[in-house]
């Protein structure tokens, strides 16, 4: 007698992609993702050192004043905008590898360079080859200088959509310790020591690169080249108002203290490696976020949250209330940032994945360097709470952008690019399971 309980057969069989297992492919690719690891680390300590060095050398060793140092930060913004631009379409056209280890070198160079000549012309063409406003933006999330997209569209390669968000938090999570720890190595170092140091330990990261295997990135799915384009439009839009307001605040909130409350530098070292200890240990929840909330509520809401405290800050000069702000508060800036780095990556072409993150990256720094002049003037003229008032307005039109751009759950023009897992080795076929 037949059994009727056999299950239907399902009229097209499915296959799916399951990679082999402990393959030499998978053994280079986890090789790879340690390479980028190591090099990352060193450039964050370097990083983390100059951040905290560099006011103190332009404000108190040359005594120069803060318009000074905006005027710093601007060039090595606006330098680090075109390189990033540049490394960006040399990634996509020629390759990654190539445009990794160039970029990689501009930190140790420039940190050479006012080694060797501690001059305010000097600290000017070094911010012009490293970008010292980028890259020691410690805790405000922009660490990695013109080498961040380039760093953004090799993890796309090394990971899957599944689990891209989680190696972007990740790798900042590390990044942000090392930053930490370089931030308190100052303690131990003079100034111009400290940018010695510095170029010792971002060169020895970017000879790790030398070795590091990338492989090619393939889609399922192509995304549309209409679509693609629009989102590169948007997330620029967005990413030019983040720079707005992040160069409103970001590199001011150390000399916001050395001028309001003329805290030292080991004491504010300390503070700074603990900002970014908190920054850094956030990052590791957005994965959950961007689970629970979709990527545009986790940004909408925890920078809606900081930029609140940021305006107490402001308008209530009491030193410990303010410590305990600056501590929060680039937390909370960054907690989402992985998930919008992966948010950008899914919504593009592959062949496109450098350009769009150079596009983002050079409209964040290019509005960013208007908004260091601005800020540093407004310093200048003891105008200490107005940026963080303009701040909160600019991040009101952000947050605005974010939901008419990509909907409150961040579907919006979602595209379905999935990469297949070639990065971790031959792929195997196995049918699936039939429907039930």
């Amino acid at each position: 007698m037949k059994d009727q309980t056999k299950p239907e057969i399902p009229q097209q069989s499915a296959k799916v992609m399951i990679p082999a297992i402990n393959t030499p492919a998978q053994r280079a690719h986890r090789g790879s993702v340690a390479l980028l690891i190591l090099f990352r680390i060193s450039r964050s300590i370097a990083g983390g050192m100059m951040i905290v060095a560099l006011p103190y050398l332009v404000l108190n060793r040359l005594h120069e004043t803060s318009l000074a140092l905006g005027a710093i930060y601007v060039v090595g913004v606006m330098s680090t905008a075109f390189l990033a631009v540049g490394a960006g379409y040399l990634s996509d056209r020629w390759d990654h590898k190539g445009a990794l280890l160039i970029t990689g070198a501009m930190v140790p160079i420039s940190a050479l360079m006012v080694y060797v000549n501690q001059s305010f012309p000097m600290v000017l063409a070094a911010s012009v080859v490293g970008g010292f406003a980028a890259t020691g933006s410690l805790i405000g999330g922009g660490v990695g200088g013109a080498a961040q997209p380039v760093q953004s569209s090799v993890i796309a390669r090394l990971s899957t959509t599944e689990n891209r968000t989680r190696y972007y938090s990740v790798l900042a999570f590390l990044s942000g310790i090392a930053g930490a720890g370089g931030a308190m190595l100052v303690h131990y170092f003079s100034i111009r020591n400290t940018f010695l140091a510095a170029a010792i330990i971002s060169a020895v990261g970017a000879v790790l690169l030398t070795f590091i295997a990338i492989p090619e990135y393939v889609v399922s799915k192509p995304v549309a080249r209409t679509q693609s384009n629009q989102a590169i439009r948007h997330f620029s839009i967005t990413g030019a108002l983040n720079g707005l307001s992040q160069g409103l605040i970001t590199p001011f909130l150390i000399p916001f203290f050395v001028l309001v409350y003329h805290l030292s530098k080991s004491r504010m070292a300390v503070y700074t490696a603990i900002g970014s200890v908190l920054a850094s240990i956030a990052l590791l929840a957005a994965p959950a976020l961007e689970r629970r909330m979709g990527f545009v509520r986790s940004i909408t809401f925890t920078r809606g949250l900081g930029t609140a405290m940021l305006l107490v800050m402001a308008v209530w000069h009491n030193l410990w209330i303010g410590l305990a702000i600056y501590l929060i508060t680039p937390a909370l800036r960054i907690a989402a940032l992985p998930a919008q780095q992966s948010a950008i990556i899914n919504r593009v072409e592959g062949q496109s994945m450098g350009r769009a993150l150079a596009m983002n990256q050079v409209t964040r720094l290019s509005a960013s360097s208007a908004a260091m002049i601005c800020t540093g003037f407004l310093f200048d003229i003891s105008e200490v709470e107005m940026p963080f008032i303009l701040y909160a307005g600019v991040m009101a039109v952000n947050i605005y952008l974010y939901y008419r751009f990509f909907g409150h759950d961040g579907q919006n023009g979602t595209s379905e690019s999935v990469p297949v897992i070639n990065a971790r080795g031959p792929m195997r076929e196995e049918p699936a399971k039939p429907s039930q």
